[in-house]
């Protein structure tokens, strides 16, 4: 991947200067939160541990799929629905902002269910979603049997969609680049210190300064130490959750233009042809091995799910780390009465919940005011 906009001070050290906002974690989240931020005239640095994007974001499908993930009102599936409302506009604006090209497919998605109690669980769960505004409609096994001979029903969800993540990043990291952010890769952020006035990021290349700090850090948030007002203070854990992907390289006529899922299964393809299948959920820390048996696996179950899959060749495998906080729920605005806002914790729909969390999130910092501090964001005078 490309790393548009993406700036580096020559000797490897940083100048401790004084931003409106510090976002620390450049992945779709980060990212999203500092272009937005840029947007209503903050000045902003945005700094990454390793090359920006390169993590969970690099490693996600990118369903934007309410109809795989939401069963139940909460808040939580609310602000999921919402940030779906949102990505049509969110991905044209940066598509104008940029000139960078989006894979972006609202093609809907097929639920298969493989028998008799998978297909009453499915219709059960459409009609909690329907009461959401989730819509859906049955679709039989003959009707089926084209794509996955072994399906006994399905259901079609006209709403799902699926953007490639790769291109959101390019396209992020352009757009902060043209708004004037500073962006710092391999800048790992080791401690952070809120006072009343402002935030100091420790990185080993020095210290950042700025009036806010957003921790965007995905899986490893929860870890950085934290101070505030000179006492130590927990940051809500955060831990990773490690997932293999497979992917078949195909040439684009052979589409399969609709998400295909079946309980922990999905297949999708991107515009170029190139066909994402996945998935597993892994307890196992940061461990970045590859496991040839959870590939077979997801290979195994993916071919079973669309046979075409068998003529496909051998399949490529990566992994990413979801991040999972310790509450298992997102974790999104200002910590405590700190200068710190979190957004972290979006585990398997980080993609999905951009949007939503880079508005929550930079209206609460632009409409701060601080009697007691002299601190006014609302009004900055960085770049527009």
């Amino acid at each position: 991947m490309v790393s548009d906009g993406v700036q580096n001070d020559g000797d490897g050290s940083l100048v401790s200067e004084t931003a409106d906002a510090i976002v620390i974690g450049a992945g779709i989240i980060g990212a999203s939160v500092a272009w937005r931020l840029a947007q209503r005239g903050l000045q902003v640095t945005l700094i990454d541990a390793g090359q920006a994007g390169r993590e969970a974001s690099w490693a996600g499908a990118g369903m934007l799929a309410p109809g795989g993930e939401v069963t139940e009102r909460t808040d939580w599936s609310i602000f999921a629905l919402h940030s779906h409302s949102l990505y049509s506009g969110f991905i044209a604006e940066l598509e104008q902002e940029t000139g960078c090209k989006i894979d972006y497919q609202t093609n809907g998605a097929i639920e298969i269910a493989t028998n008799e109690s998978e297909w009453v669980e499915i219709r059960a769960r459409a009609e909690k979603q329907r009461e959401l505004g989730i819509e859906s409609c049955n679709l039989d096994g003959v009707e089926l049997s084209p794509i996955s001979p072994r399906a006994y029903g399905g259901l079609f969800y006209p709403g799902d969609a699926v953007v490639d993540p790769r291109h959101v990043m390019r396209a992020l990291l352009a757009a902060c680049g043209s708004r004037h952010v500073r962006v710092l890769e391999h800048t790992e952020a080791c401690g952070l210190c809120s006072t009343s006035g402002s935030v100091v990021v420790e990185t080993k290349s020095g210290p950042l300064t700025a009036k806010v700090a957003v921790l965007a850090a995905g899986a490893w948030s929860g870890g950085i130490p934290f101070t505030s007002l000179g006492a130590p203070r927990q940051l809500p854990g955060s831990f990773p959750v490690r997932g293999h992907l497979i992917g078949y390289r195909q040439p684009a006529t052979l589409i399969c233009r609709m998400i295909l899922r079946n309980s922990d299964t999905y297949i999708l393809q991107r515009s170029n042809g190139f066909i994402v299948a996945g998935t597993s959920t892994e307890n196992v820390g940061f461990d970045r091995r590859i496991d040839p048996q959870i590939v077979a696996d997801i290979s195994r179950r993916a071919e079973a799910l669309w046979p075409a899959l068998e003529q496909a060749g051998t399949p490529e495998a990566w992994l990413g780390f979801r991040p999972r906080a310790d509450a298992h729920q997102p974790q999104i605005g200002r910590f405590a009465d700190s200068n710190v806002w979190l957004a972290y914790g979006h585990y398997r729909n980080g993609i999905l919940l951009a949007p939503a969390t880079a508005e929550r999130v930079s209206e609460e910092i632009v409409g701060l005011k601080l009697s007691t501090s002299g601190m006014d964001l609302s009004s900055s005078g960085g770049n527009r």
